[in-house]
């Protein structure tokens, strides 16, 4: 690798459809980053999905259009980014395999994002071990482009931590072979749920897709939680909190204006219902281009699953070029 490329990698789990926390956390940074960056990488990381969804194939086989299609309509350029599906690349499971010999199980516990998930998933000591040893999965997702820099989720960066710990691990003990990696976290770390929870997620169903309607997110806007105790229009209200104004905050681009109507809001006299309107046409403006173009690729399916095709065959010559660096390093080149 050249030094100081700039090598980018991001993916996302094909569980679902994308929404706009995946747009300000990644997807924004992402679609960017592919004309700054020597090389850019797309993953649909289907082997992570499976590791929480090993009895539901077919939910992750059918998703894996769905979120390259997301991601092409908000921009992702395959000319300037080589899209790949996980499991096609061999060499990915095993780098994990000789990653797991350099972590121990004490510390994937400790890690906060797996601890949170499992949480969230109500595992316990029944965990399945491939979700458990996700985050090494991950390192090798990372490491097997020499990937050196990482748009991610704020709840993603103790992964990245972790990565940069088998990095050092493995150079120590076969000498220097990975360099360390950065994480560019998006203008917006963690985007609320529209229902008050702390990250809007596919599974806890309050999310606004990027695919979404005009209605869907109309019916959304609309039973967003703002401020129980705000009845009447003239009654005082309180914007900490209100999820509308954080919505507006950062989507909505006349920031002077949304000032104004926080004022207006605090002192007494602006309806819940003006305010949701106003971020309805916020959330239409920036979803209807995508949704749009998403409509034209999905006229053409195989085309999207060609592109996916093309690039993993690319990212496929990555790896193996990787994976001869690594079986030397590790004296394992036998042949």
């Amino acid at each position: 690798m050249v030094k100081d490329e700039k090598i980018v990698l991001t993916g996302d789990r094909p569980t679902g459809k994308l929404h706009l926390g995946h747009f300000v956390g990644s997807i924004r940074n992402r679609v960017k980053l592919q004309d700054e960056a020597d090389k850019s990488f797309y993953m649909v990381a289907d082997i992570q999905a499976l590791t929480d969804n090993a009895q539901n194939p077919e939910k992750v086989r059918a998703n894996v259009l769905e979120v390259a299609l997301d991601n092409l309509a908000c921009g992702l350029d395959p000319k300037k980014t080589i899209m790949f599906i996980q499991s096609e690349i061999p060499e990915i499971a095993e780098l994990t395999v000789l990653f797991l010999n350099l972590v121990t199980l004490a510390r994937l516990k400790r890690n906060p994002t797996v601890k949170s998930e499992m949480k969230d998933k109500g595992y316990g000591e029944d965990v399945p071990a491939g979700f458990l040893t996700y985050p090494v999965s991950q390192a090798a997702d990372i490491l097997f482009a020499e990937s050196n820099l990482i748009p991610v989720g704020e709840d993603q960066l103790p992964v990245i931590e972790q990565v940069n710990e088998i990095v050092d691990d493995f150079n120590r003990f076969y000498g220097e072979t990975f360099k360390r990696v950065k994480h560019l976290v998006g203008d917006i770390p963690r985007l609320i749920g529209t229902d008050g929870n702390s990250k809007m997620g596919k599974s806890l169903n309050n999310g606004i897709y990027l695919s979404d309607s005009y209605d869907e997110i109309s019916k959304k806007v609309m039973n967003m939680y703002t401020d129980p105790n705000h009845i009447h229009v003239e009654d005082k209200g309180k914007v900490e909190g209100n999820i509308v104004f954080t919505y507006l905050d950062i989507f909505d681009e006349n920031k002077e204006e949304v000032l104004e109507l926080k004022k207006q809001y605090e002192k007494g006299g602006l309806g819940d219902v003006v305010i949701k309107k106003r971020l309805i046409e916020v959330l239409e403006k920036l979803i209807k281009p995508i949704r749009e173009k998403r409509k034209e690729f999905e006229k053409h399916p195989e085309e999207v699953m060609k592109i996916l095709e093309d690039g993993t065959k690319k990212a496929r010559e990555e790896a193996k070029k990787t994976m001869a660096k690594v079986k030397k390093a590790i004296k394992i080149d036998y042949f």
